[in-house]
């Protein structure tokens, strides 16, 4: 399975009483696709607030997103959670819906050992016939996948991928050293989408892409095309867009950008808060 290299973590759309806008859900679905051109969409990642996402509205989610997509992209349900158990009940639940494939987030707050985690994530990939997808993010979990970690992890034949938010360099190259021959690595983080590129991985799970997908898509292809001068323009331009939209906690940033550029997503749940005056005047600003 090849997600492709510009992969979207989207967002959650919600009305003015934080439901799920299950119209903007479509119409969002259409314009990644076909304005910002993502290769996939991620429905439920944290970029689409899973913590204050019920389960049951996920499973409508993923469903609605097939429907919609129709085969246009590849959707990958977020499933992952810090009960292996629940974990394996979602991720069944996102393959009858049809998905394509899983994104498994590393167990945040309760902190197991590595041989807790290898267990974690191979006993949710024996429980599906979707190809999954790990997703480190030590920021937000407390804890970190091992790179010798993810290269055993790598040997589960339907574990296809990871998504690395982590700007550590040597990690990344030994994943990309050591792991199986089919196994790709994402940049789990937009700034440093071209130089993880550089050592070897694969494309990007991207926030940024919701509005800036297009550009993000020629950066990407002129690396792969042998010209890294034209990638590294992209990269400088694109820059100040890739730290403005992680000023307020995600997805705030992106939801207000959104609305700027005509695709209003609504707020966030809470403990999420929308952006402030001084911090949507930053975020204006980049898009003048």
């Amino acid at each position: 399975m090849d997600f492709g290299r510009l992969i979207t973590a989207m967002v959650t759309p919600f009305d003015e009483h934080l439901r799920v806008d299950w119209k903007q859900f479509n119409r969002l679905i259409d314009y990644l696709i076909e304005e910002q051109q993502s290769d996939s969409l991620v429905v439920c990642g944290t970029t689409g607030e899973s913590p204050t996402v019920t389960d049951e509205e996920k499973i409508r989610l993923f469903e609605a997103a097939v429907e919609h997509a129709r085969g246009r992209c590849k959707i990958i349900a977020g499933t992952g959670s810090n009960s292996t158990m629940h974990s394996v009940h979602l991720t069944q639940a996102a393959e009858r819906a049809g998905v394509d494939g899983i994104l498994l987030v590393t167990p945040y707050y309760n902190r197991p050992s590595q041989e807790g985690l290898y267990e974690h994530f191979k006993t949710i990939a024996e429980s599906t016939n979707l190809p999954v997808m790990l997703y480190n993010v030590p920021k937000r979990t407390g804890v970190e996948l091992a790179a010798e970690t993810t290269i055993r992890l790598s040997q589960v034949p339907n574990i296809v991928a990871t998504k690395e938010a982590t700007s550590d360099f040597a990690h990344l190259s030994r994943i990309i050293s050591g792991a199986s021959a089919h196994f790709k690595v994402y940049s789990g983080d937009d700034i440093i989408t071209l130089p993880a590129m550089s050592i070897g991985c694969y494309g990007v799970v991207s926030v940024a892409s919701h509005v800036v997908g297009r550009e993000m898509k020629q950066m990407i292809t002129s690396y792969v095309n042998g010209d890294p001068e034209t990638a590294a323009r992209w990269h400088a331009k694109l820059h100040p867009i890739f730290t403005g939209l992680f000023i307020a906690p995600s997805p705030a940033p992106t939801k207000y950008a959104l609305t700027l550029k005509g695709m209003p997503v609504g707020g966030v749940r809470q403990p999420l808060k929308n952006v402030n005056e001084s911090e949507a005047k930053i975020i204006r600003a980049l898009f003048e």
